[in-house]
């Protein structure tokens, strides 16, 4: 007994950890997570909120300096490098859409090879390598002076390295989003109650810097890029992005890390499951009804869903030998990630109305009276703003109010589930595409009244203003349904795929904004025949794009009844449905 105690000291010297922070006496040590130098780390000295404020910071610099440079990137591509409005817009959508899906690539290089923290520190390099070349790009001389007006004036390798350096731009940003969130939300040990709220405090206010980051480097850079210099607007967020990496490596010795196993890769181990249960795709009903009652373990409801994986626990030639066929887990990790895909397609109709607020709001705004007194017109796209202000306002309401008012009720860890507030915001995004479709109705009557219908350039006597509420509710829509997807696929998904669960989330919005625009494209082809204007009109004072609002509502609530139908049979891989 002596000698066993004797041992139990030597090891927590070996470790660090005294005796009172040994499991044997407090529990304090956290499962399946380890230190900057692989070993156990005590939970009082490490994650949670202590290395969340490192991580955040970062994602608050990380979004000041991506949304610096593509919030206004339109203005240069038509400005220095003399791009028509019609190819820098097409310029700009294109690598817009590339910009949303390349976190798939990145949370795959993540998730497979590299880990989370290596994914960080290297494609925050990339990121400040890519923002310096940028800066330089438009330090090279241009001929602007002797071309034509219907023509660029950049030369050649002006334009390739800015169109390399932003496509690196979009790569960096791809391998960071998703892995920064992932590493901070994996700062909080889900079973443990209390960080078990911390964590989903943690997507709150990680949305609430996300969310104040942008609006800072909208209004800055935006400022500094139009007033005083192209390459000090993007020399800027290379140098923030450098500060934040020193921020992000300073609060190493605290961050918690996956705890590294013998296991196979979780692609592997998922893939495997797919492939076994086609080879076994002969077997019959009965012979894995036979199986799952000699297992035992598989009478549960969740074990009943996708049965047709439950063939990879069998093997053709009757045999059970380890290697030959698919464990348990591993067939209850694949249908968790399976489970995964009727909600994100049943978010894509949010996706379409989300794309809606970077455009055709400001279209309608630009026709408006956006005077602020006898001197200043606000800027169209200003109003984008306010859904920022709204989100930084009503998260800390959220969550110091509304959590622990409907968790008192509910109790539930976070108030209401993660679909539940996934379900409302969409609710909140179909009112706010009738709010838009109203106020469009009322402005083409007003354009009507004072007979400029055919005057697109002129401006339609309504003050701007009367678009706020279709602002501040897309604002209030993002609160429930952005944050709620961002927890929601990270929770949801095998540990091993977490960065790729948040990937998932992004393409909801960057596949929206591809079938945003293939809905417009069929919308003009199908109401603009015979030389007609169709709805969506070079003037839309002739155009109807209150028709066409109404029908992104049609779209969205349809989506949403698919929603509030997956919702109700989804079944949470957790043991807790937040």
């Amino acid at each position: 007994m002596t000698h066993g105690i004797l041992k139990l000291k030597r090891v927590n010297r070996l470790h660090h950890v005294d005796m009172d922070d040994s499991p044997l006496v407090n529990n304090n040590l956290v499962n399946g997570a380890v230190d900057y130098k692989n070993r156990p780390v005590i939970r009082s000295k490490s994650g949670c909120w202590r290395s969340a404020y490192f991580i955040i910071s970062v994602e608050v610099a990380e979004r000041f300096a991506y949304y610096g440079v593509s919030s206004n990137l339109i203005t240069y591509l038509t400005g220095p490098l003399g791009q028509s409005t019609a190819t820098a817009a097409e310029n700009v959508n294109v690598w817009s859409g590339t910009a949303s899906l390349l976190p798939l690539v990145g949370a795959f290089i993540a998730d497979a090879f590299l880990g989370r923290y290596l994914t960080i520190v290297i494609a925050s390099l990339i990121y400040i390598l890519a923002l310096g070349l940028l800066a330089f790009s438009t330090l090279l001389p241009s001929n602007c002076e002797n071309a034509v007006s219907t023509s660029s004036c950049s030369s050649q390798l002006q334009v390739i390295l800015f169109f390399l350096s932003l496509y690196l731009f979009a790569f960096a940003q791809g391998g960071h989003k998703p892995c920064v969130q992932a590493f901070g939300a994996d700062q909080f040990d889900a079973d443990n109650p209390e960080e078990r709220k911390a964590k989903s405090s943690f997507f709150n206010w990680w949305y609430f810097g996300l969310c104040a980051g942008s609006t800072i480097g909208i209004f800055v850079l935006s400022y500094i890029q139009d007033n005083l210099s192209w390459g000090l607007g993007f020399g800027i967020p290379s140098i923030i992005m450098g500060f934040a990496l020193l921020i992000f490596l300073s609060g190493t010795m605290t961050y918690r890390f996956g705890e590294k196993t013998e296991d196979k890769n979780a692609f592997v181990r998922i893939g495997h499951v797919f492939v076994k249960a086609a080879w076994n795709c002969r077997t019959t009903p009965s012979e894995i009804s036979a199986h799952e009652q000699a297992c035992g373990t598989l009478h549960h409801q969740d074990s009943q869903e996708f049965r047709f994986l439950n063939k990879a626990l069998l093997s053709p030639d009757g045999s059970n030998e380890d290697g030959t066929v698919c464990s348990i887990a591993e067939v209850e990790e694949a249908k968790a990630v399976l489970r995964l895909i009727p909600v994100w397609v049943s978010l894509l109709g949010y996706g379409i109305v989300f794309a809606q607020i970077s455009t055709l709001f400001i279209k309608q705004g630009a026709t408006m009276d956006r005077s602020i007194g006898s001197s200043f017109d606000l800027p169209a796209a200003a109003l984008q703003s306010f859904i920022g202000l709204t989100i930084v306002i009503l998260i800390p309401i959220y969550d110091t109010i509304l959590v622990p008012l409907t968790r008192s009720i509910t109790k539930t860890p976070s108030g209401i589930t993660m679909l539940q507030r996934i379900g409302t915001g969409i609710f909140i995004s179909i009112v706010s595409m009738v709010v838009a479709a109203v106020v469009e109705t009322k402005r083409l009557k007003t354009a009507r009244e004072y007979g400029l219908v055919d005057h697109p350039n002129a401006k339609v006597p309504m003050k701007i203003w009367w678009l706020l509420p279709q602002y501040l509710l897309a604002g209030t829509g993002e609160v429930f349904t952005m944050v709620g997807m961002q927890e929601f696929f990270y929770d949801q998904m095998p540990s091993d795929l977490k960065s790729i669960g948040l990937a998932l989330y992004l393409s909801v919005v960057g596949i929206g904004n591809f079938l945003s625009s293939f809905l417009i494209s069929i919308v003009e082809k199908t109401t603009g025949r015979n030389g007609q204007d169709g709805w969506i009109s070079d003037n839309i004072n002739q155009g109807h794009i209150d028709y066409f609002y109404y029908l992104l509502t049609g779209i969205n609530a349809g989506s949403f009844f698919i929603f509030i139908y997956v919702a109700k049979s989804y079944i949470y891989g957790q043991r807790r449905a937040l």
